[in-house]
């Protein structure tokens, strides 16, 4: 196997760079500040703003409970429920896509890194472990784009989302605003699509032997080694053997 780290910066950068988008990924699945909604009515709302994510709706208030302090009052928002916009029920599953495609393109770009850094292989499973690893990294990304972008055309056009009663919000807010959660999002997965078109633009050099070659001072000493072994075979029984390596140097010997 051919000395191939020299050939994989960009893809080491690239394990690194999809390693941490797919993080990004995660944390943004669980932010709930997706949506950010500004309410008129601060009666059970104080702040007079909530919070809309793909999981869960979220608000200040200490109207709902018996409390002199503030609570965050959150109430889970699931796929069979009705009233579940399309874009939110297509983002849950689709955003959990991306994780498993990201883990495993991940994994797949490990094994062809621990290839090349160990020289454990030949080029065709390194090969195929970076093509691999593009194609689910790149598909990740895409799983996550879509959903994100959805969301994000849904606060541009102020769409709104008739919650039932116990979620105590109005159906239409005043104004809302993009959240931290699709902006990081966005950019998780435009780290994870860069990782994959690093993998995917992987070329295995051309030219290169696949065995060591000996050193010529190696081939030196075998050389020897070989005629020396060839006067042995010759040489007959109880004759003296006498191997010529130069000519002796006079002054040396004075």
């Amino acid at each position: 196997m051919p000395y191939l780290v020299h050939t994989a910066h960009a893809q080491f950068v690239g394990l690194w760079v999809g390693v941490i988008g797919w993080i990004l990924t995660i944390v943004a699945i669980g932010l709930v500040q997706w949506r950010i909604w500004d309410v008129s009515d601060v009666s059970i709302i104080n702040s007079g703003q909530a919070w809309v994510g793909i999981w869960r709706m979220c608000f200040y208030t200490h109207s709902l409970v018996m409390s002199e302090y503030e609570i965050m009052y959150c109430q889970k928002i699931r796929i069979s429920d009705a009233f579940v916009p399309n874009e939110i029920a297509v983002a849950q599953p689709m955003m959990l896509l991306a994780i498993i495609l990201g883990l495993f393109g991940n994994s797949s770009a490990i094994y062809g890194l621990r290839n090349i850094y160990f020289s454990l292989d030949e080029q065709k499973p390194i090969r195929l472990a970076f093509s691999i690893s593009g194609g689910l990294l790149i598909l990740a990304g895409v799983s996550s784009f879509i959903p994100l972008f959805w969301n994000l055309h849904s606060v541009v056009t102020n769409q709104t989302i008739n919650f039932p009663t116990n979620f105590y919000m109005p159906p239409a807010p005043v104004e809302q605003y993009i959240g931290p959660g699709i902006a990081l999002g966005i950019f998780a997965s435009i780290l994870v699509v860069v990782s994959g078109a690093a993998f995917l633009s992987y070329k295995f050099p051309e030219g290169l032997r696949t065995k060591v070659q000996p050193s010529s001072l190696e081939e030196a000493h075998t050389g020897l080694g070989e005629i020396g072994m060839m006067s042995l075979k010759s040489t007959p029984m109880g004759s003296s053997l006498t191997v010529d390596y130069g000519v002796d140097n006079p002054a040396f010997q004075t």
